[in-house]
């Protein structure tokens, strides 16, 4: 089916019975247009679902409204980020990377402001719990490729980590080191990978005919949060954290003794192998996420029509001590 062609300016004086002139004083917030004309052309922008082209503002005022910033490494702390980029220059291709801080309302904001400056297409790490925002750009033709977690409501390429697979890998693991109460302290389940890591927990508790009430817990990653789940999972001999942010709030509140429980993360981290013990995590593909993700958006760009595609990729137990800790 070919795509829908996005509505202009002239669609929305159409729509509205006005000038084209009239249209664009609306857009660029003159105050002169009367309020009456200004509310049926904001009518008629809100029922074509019109993104003023931000090029075209740019033009016009001789600014694109953005700041290049050139700075060590953007990617220190977010790798799939780094490897997006390694292979998006490989190809030929530019990367605008944003922060939404895992705020919805920034998430949004942030993907909008790159749609309406008219951008190949968007690679988005989601946040937000429904992605209906997007739909009308995907119906246009922009290629949307999400990583980490699948945006929700629309139909978009998706590379995603195999978590269930991880956190089975890890619970297995803190067995077979005989271990038989062994704890999670996981991300916010509104997240879909808090959710995915946190459910395969407890499918491997019931597996294991152990009653999982006091050993799950997950929130947003706060101090206070994490203390409380720390006491409330006193009893058991190890521990399962759902993600590098996770990994590093329990070390840090257990200090120097967060040696004495067996752990096992999900993520890699620079200096976890320093630490003593060192950390043993459930290792993300991020390298292959990375180059998967900008692969399937080169597919997509090449042909908007192809069928949607998720993309699982494997992760990786590394053995280096906190989870070989006896019971």
């Amino acid at each position: 089916m070919p795509a829908r062609r996005r509505p202009t300016m002239r669609d929305v004086a159409h729509e509205a019975g006005v000038a084209l002139r009239t249209v664009s004083r609306v857009v660029n917030e003159d105050a002169t247009v009367g309020a009456p004309l200004a509310a049926r052309v904001r009518d008629a922008i809100a029922k074509l679902g019109f993104e003023p082209d931000e090029r075209a503002r740019q033009l016009r005022s001789g600014r694109t409204g953005t700041i290049g910033a050139a700075v060590r490494n953007i990617s220190d702390a977010h790798p799939v980020l780094k490897a997006i980029d390694d292979t998006a220059r490989a190809a030929g291709l530019t990367v605008v990377a944003m922060s939404t801080e895992d705020d919805e309302q920034r998430e949004r904001d942030a993907v909008m402001s790159m749609t309406r400056r008219r951008m190949d297409g968007i690679i988005i790490e989601p946040i937000a719990e429904n992605h209906q925002y997007l739909k009308p750009e995907i119906d246009s033709g922009l290629p949307v490729v999400a990583f980490d977690r699948p945006a929700t409501g629309v139909e978009a390429d998706a590379v995603l980590s195999d978590n269930r697979a991880g956190i089975e890998t890890a619970f297995r693991h803190l067995a077979g080191h005989g271990h038989r109460r062994i704890a999670y302290i996981g991300d916010d389940e509104r997240i879909y990978t808090g959710r995915e890591r946190a459910t395969a927990f407890r499918e491997c508790l019931r597996s294991s005919g152990t009653p999982y009430s006091g050993l799950v817990h997950t929130g947003p990653v706060e101090p206070d949060r994490i203390a409380a789940a720390l006491a409330a999972t006193a009893g058991a001999t190890a521990l399962i954290t759902g993600n590098v942010s996770i990994t590093v709030a329990v070390i840090r509140a257990l200090g120097p003794d967060f040696g004495r429980r067996a752990l096992v993360g999900f993520d890699d981290f620079p200096l976890s192998d320093l630490l003593h013990p060192p950390i043993t995590v459930i290792a993300q593909g991020v390298t292959e996420i990375g180059r998967t993700t900008v692969e399937l958006f080169q597919a997509r760009l090449a042909d908007p029509g192809r069928p949607v595609q998720t993309v699982i990729v494997p992760t990786t137990l590394i053995v280096r001590g906190s989870g070989e800790v006896a019971p």
